[in-house]
């Protein structure tokens, strides 16, 4: 089957829905919103702390923010980005209330704005304890609402398609590359259908599920990045994953693990050893709301030096019912395994948590694709460098999604459908013995990103990783070219395509920087 969408959205968080709603009033055609589960299960519904922006004028101030997150970012960020998401946010934050999305505030009106690590002042808006889940709620039901968004849920991107120009030699940073849509499998049909389209936007979100344990749900595979490298994009900084230092240690939970958001520490929460010891203060003065890279390598440190599977975040010395008041939804998960965090300590451990690097795009959201956008975190805009800032993200993708939508508004006359795209081939099959052999593939990608490309590397522990991603890669494009394409197998191809990606752009930074800490490259005093 041929869909034809003037502009096709693949992804369904803040980022992909937001700029679905502001292409979709456009007059400028319809919309499609492609997402491979459903509207609620997206990155963003499980950010908790909360939406960063320049707000109280009386203390705070756009160059503040800017210096804050190029310190974060070790220096390493695109100035050009980080103001212009700085200078945006808050016209984009009065965009998210006009959706519907709900802040939290004082009793004087007033925005109840948060601090978090790395941040200088408060400026951290929030929805109780489950920030990324209200904005997700806003903006599901705005893009319901729209009669020029059709949602196609549970279907799955499988390529992205292009052409390459003839007569120019085909490099990975070539921009003579046009994107016109999308190959899509239908699980109602099981067939693989083509969805031509003049603008493409891609928003498929994080990569955690290369790891074996991840705040990301299921579904972060990595899939658009993957499709972007695949079709020769420009893909760049996938050595700066973040790994998040306060997941609740719960082994019947990996993907996703239950995020103790930093606001917690924000609020006042210390970091423990299991005996009660303070530690931080061995790593950094700021002590538990020092930069999440530094927290995670302490705990890291503290965990391996102990021989310990976890630490503790301590808020027992807080009054206990401002500690419900402010985090009601992480009260009721711990007591919900039998800790009570107003008297007992939260068991927590670092894991996957956010991708800094991905589809290398412009100030307009441009990926090197001509036709194609990219725009929340599966793109690299510069805004995070080495390190990304507390609640920075959310604020990138809807600023970005913004930038994403004038620029494509202004372009989209130009652009026409290509009538001669062919359909994909649907044939081949898949037995159970093959889906046993995907299934193991995914978890041994689990294994090989955790042991060898996790918090702390080296040189030996990459090769390694290098070495074993390449076998599965062989062995599993093998087995792709002659089964019928399913998620799972796309799914695993994605995640080898993008564990790959972090490997090798992490052996190519011969230094200890951001994210990115090889024993091997001793950071610069």
């Amino acid at each position: 089957m041929i869909r034809k969408y003037d502009f096709l959205v693949i992804g369904s968080g803040v980022a992909g829905m937001s700029y679905a709603l502001k292409v979709a009033n456009s007059g400028k055609g319809r919309v499609a919103i492609v997402c491979k589960t459903t509207l609620e299960e997206a990155n963003t519904a499980k950010a908790q702390g909360g939406i960063a922006s320049v707000t109280n004028l009386k203390v705070d101030d756009f160059d503040k923010h800017i210096e804050d997150t190029m310190i974060a970012g070790d220096f390493l960020s695109d100035r050009k980005a980080v103001e212009q998401v700085v200078r945006n946010a808050p016209s984009q934050i009065a965009e998210l209330v006009k959706w519907g999305v709900n802040f939290d505030r004082t009793d004087s009106g007033e925005f109840d704005l948060h601090r978090e690590g790395g941040h200088s002042e408060f400026r951290i808006l929030h929805h109780a304890d489950d920030t990324g889940a209200e904005i997700q709620r806003g903006l599901m039901e705005a893009v319901r609402h729209n009669p020029n968004i059709d949602i196609f849920e549970n279907h799955f991107a499988v390529e992205i398609i292009t052409q390459h120009h003839l007569g120019v030699e085909v490099t990975r940073r070539t921009p003579d590359i046009e994107c016109f849509g999308a190959y899509i499998l239908n699980p109602e049909t099981n067939k693989i259908d083509t969805y031509l389209s003049r603008v493409t936007l891609m928003a498929t979100g994080g990569i955690g599920s290369i790891y074996a344990t991840t705040t990301n749900p299921n579904i972060a595979t990595g899939d658009g990045i993957a499709m972007v490298y695949r079709a020769k994009g420009t893909v760049q900084d996938m050595e700066f994953v973040q790994f998040h230092p306060t997941a609740l240690f719960h082994p019947g939970e990996t993907h996703p693990a239950y995020l103790i958001t930093e606001a917690m520490r924000g609020y006042g929460g210390i970091l423990r050893l299991p005996n009660g010891e303070e530690f931080m203060h061995k790593y950094d003065e700021r002590l538990s709301l020092a930069p999440r890279d530094i927290v995670a390598r302490a705990i890291d440190k503290e965990m391996k030096i102990h021989g310990l599977d976890h630490v503790c975040l301590d808020v027992t010395h807080k009054d206990p019912e401002e500690t419900k008041h402010h985090f009601p939804n992480i009260y009721a998960k711990c007591l919900s395994i039998g800790i009570d965090i107003t008297k007992q300590y939260i068991p927590v451990a670092p894991c996957a948590h956010y991708m800094c690097g991905g589809i290398k795009v412009d100030l307009n959201a441009c990926s090197s694709i001509k036709r194609l956008y990219a725009v929340g975190e599966c793109s690299c805009t510069g805004l995070h460098g080495g390190n990304r800032l507390a609640s920075n993200s959310l604020i990138e993708a809807v600023v970005y999604a913004d930038a994403a939508a004038k620029h494509s508004l202004q372009h989209i006359d130009e652009y026409s459908f290509n009538e001669r795209v062919p359909e994909w081939n649907d044939e081949g099959t898949m037995t159970n013995e093959e889906r046993v052999l995907i299934a193991q593939d995914i978890r041994e990608v689990g294994q090989i990103m955790s042991t060898y490309v996790g918090i702390v590397r080296s040189n030996l522990r990459l090769k390694r990783a290098w070495t074993r991603l390449d076998l599965l890669y062989e062995e599993t494009e093998d087995l792709f070219k002659r089964v019928k394409a399913t998620k799972e197998i796309c799914e695993l191809r994605n995640m080898i395509n993008v564990g790959y990606l972090v490997t090798r752009q992490a052996i190519e930074r011969k230094e200890s920087r951001g994210l990115h800490f090889n024993v091997d490259y001793p950071p610069k005093q």
